[in-house]
């Protein structure tokens, strides 16, 4: 194929049609950029811009203080003792069950870990032992079948897994597990936690030695204000040489981490963001209240809210048997409720979605979620009248 002007012309800008919405999609509330990030990423933008700094190793850059935010400033956000940065929460998980787990060993996840949980532990040649939920309507990981999955492990293998992973929230329906009690169980087989923090680091506080686990991830373009792709990984002290070992053949070169990670725009747009994304974990109290009065809103409309009651976390999951039933009739079918709130400037809820839908309140602010929740009864009133 030549690459002839009909075909070079595709590319170049392209502008992003729904940046300037309000977006309740929970992959992007946490992930927005603030004002001092959007220059960064301007100013940071070419290239591996960060490495004309480099002499060697990326998390040792003085100027600008990448040392100072990877070796002092995330350890104290995390409560942790040594920490990374990644090219994102996934890699942030593969790097910790490569290096703590060998061929053939276990690790134990909860059934509502994300996809890229199993991925990473089928990548790293180890076998899954799940922890299962309760079901409809909560959805509840079953904390004490930690000990349960493990102890069928060691049933089955003769030893204990090499990991055990909480999805904390999970993806799905915003559930917040009791972590403290899963540490304790973990540890009195011996058994290492991970925390998949993908949606709460920087949006909520997280102390990990607090709350008893071993290896905290973190989702920067999730979570964190930051360009991705780009996470943190912070571990505990005593596996930090495991995860953190240095190539044989080039000294300075971390292996699980393939020598350097996130350089450029993507480390310099979240540490732009640091300072405002410390402040808002701060108020966090705030941005749960917002997500239980809207729910409370949708519920009232005849929505569902699915998961924890009251709901403890910006990500929900509803069911809307009213959405659905209006999809069987509308012109557009099940995308009309995607075309509706696109013509209010509202963006987030994928469309051809109607019956079950998930969203986030983060950072949307409660005049915004007013009129989201007036929207969805717009909606249904135009429908059934």
């Amino acid at each position: 194929m030549e690459l002839d002007d009909s075909i070079l012309n595709k590319f170049g800008f392209i502008a992003r049609g729904p940046k300037d919405a309000i977006n309740i999609d929970p992959l992007q509330t946490g992930g927005k950029l603030t004002e001092d990030a959007r220059r960064a990423l301007v100013e940071w933008g070419d290239g591996y811009s960060v490495c004309d700094f480099c002499g060697g190793i990326l998390d040792l850059i003085k100027k600008p203080p990448i040392e100072e935010f990877v070796h002092n400033a995330l350890p104290a956000f995390l409560d942790t003792d040594a920490v990374r940065i990644t090219h994102g929460a996934r890699e942030s998980k593969f790097a910790v069950m490569h290096s703590m787990g060998q061929e053939g060993d276990y690790v134990v996840l909860d059934e509502l870990a994300h996809y890229s949980s199993f991925v990473a532990a089928q990548r790293a040649r180890l076998n899954v032992k799940t922890v299962p939920h309760s079901g409809s309507p909560e959805y509840k990981t079953d904390v004490e079948a930690y000990a349960t999955a493990i102890e069928e492990v060691i049933s089955e293998t003769g030893k204990a897994p090499a990991l055990a992973q909480v999805t904390y929230p999970d993806g799905s329906y915003g559930n917040l597990a009791d972590v403290k009690r899963i540490s304790d169980i973990c540890h009195s087989y011996d058994v290492p936690l991970m925390l998949n923090g993908a949606y709460s680091v920087g949006r909520m506080p997280i102390h990990a030695k607090k709350m008893g686990v071993d290896f905290v991830v973190g989702s920067g373009h999730k979570s964190m204000a930051s360009s991705g792709p780009i996470g943190v990984l912070g571990v505990k002290e005593d596996y930090a040489d495991i995860v953190f070992r240095k190539s044989p053949t080039h000294k300075v070169k971390e292996i699980e981490l393939l020598g350097c990670t996130a350089r450029g725009a993507t480390v310099m747009t979240m540490i732009a963001s640091f300072p405002e994304v410390v402040r808002r974990t701060q108020n966090w109290d705030n941005e749960v209240a917002d997500a239980r009065w809207f729910s409370a809103k949708l519920e009232d409309m005849g929505l569902i809210q699915m998961g924890d009651k009251p709901h403890n976390h910006d990500l929900m999951f509803f069911e809307a048997p009213v959405f659905y039933e209006i999809s069987q009739t509308a012109k557009k079918g099940r995308y009309f409720l995607y075309k509706e709130l696109k013509q209010r400037n509202i963006h987030g809820i994928k469309s051809g979605l109607t019956k079950y839908f998930k969203l986030s309140t983060f950072q949307v602010g409660r005049e915004n979620l007013s009129y989201v929740a007036d929207s969805f009864q717009e909606i249904i009133d135009k429908y059934q009248k």
